[in-house]
């Protein structure tokens, strides 16, 4: 009986193990179809406009500190999470 009962919880983890790796696959793969997306992009922009993902990237370093910073001022404070939560 109890062994019964192993060999299914293992098949269950098994398939939840199989499961996992697929869907951590399918991201990679999106992962790998958006790069390649955007490197396009920035080679067709900047083809017709010379600079224009070196202007891109400043831009979007300026505004991820700004939104960091935004986040770090408006982040409530709560003594009983941990330091690094905070």
């Amino acid at each position: 009986m109890i062994k019964e009962e192993n060999q299914k919880a293992t098949k269950k983890n098994s398939v939840i193990l199989d499961q996992l790796n697929s869907l951590q696959q399918e991201d990679e793969t999106l992962y790998n179809i958006l790069a390649v997306d955007v490197w396009a992009l920035a080679k067709t922009m900047d083809e017709f406009q010379p600079g224009f993902w070196s202007a891109f990237m400043k831009n979007r370093e300026k505004a991820l500190k700004r939104f960091i910073s935004e986040v770090i001022k408006n982040k409530p404070t709560n003594p009983k999470r941990p330091p690094f939560l905070r």
